[in-house]
């Protein structure tokens, strides 16, 4: 039998959840803090922040969103649309050169009822996807094998996004 090690997925299905604070944000709240490692920031634009998402779906899975605390498409400005976008496109080509993935899936998520599990802060996910990354583990046995540790997926980014960066 084969053991498949996710450490890090302990934290979301072994612990309850607290009541969430009506304010919080933990976009917000790794955008306040000066240890972007803790928080999983990768990088930080003018506008936008990428934060590695602390429960991936799939290896690589980022979020992208405003640095700005805002639920709708129609608060963005301009400006905030236009660093938001640019920043995917960076973020795929980065992909594209770093890890090869076949495809990848992007998406938004406005609201509650429509899954946003963060329905105060608007943000985009990017998942690259592999031929054959769906196997049988999902149907059989409840489970996403990640290939990848958070941290090593932080190293290579950030090495990628931040000039000069010491991980």
């Amino acid at each position: 039998m084969d053991h498949l090690w996710a450490p890090w997925r302990l934290a979301y299905v072994a612990h309850p959840k607290a009541a969430p604070r009506p304010e919080a944000c933990f976009l917000c709240d790794g955008l306040a803090a000066s240890d972007d490692r803790a928080h999983l920031v990768a990088q930080r634009t003018p506008l936008a922040v990428v934060v590695l998402n602390r429960f991936p779906y799939n290896n690589g899975h980022l979020l992208v969103a405003p640095q700005r605390h805002v639920a709708r498409l129609d608060q963005l400005t301009d400006a905030e649309q236009l660093d938001l976008q640019a920043t995917l496109a960076r973020l795929v080509g980065v992909f594209d050169d770093l890890m090869r993935p076949d495809g990848y899936n992007v998406g938004l998520n406005l609201g509650k009822a429509a899954g946003a599990g963060l329905p105060g802060h608007l943000h985009w996910h990017l998942v690259p996807r592999w031929d054959g990354d769906t196997n049988f583990m999902p149907v059989v046995a409840d489970t996403k094998v990640i290939v990848q540790s958070l941290d090593a997926l932080y190293d290579h980014l950030v090495a990628r996004l931040v000039p000069g960066a010491s991980v």
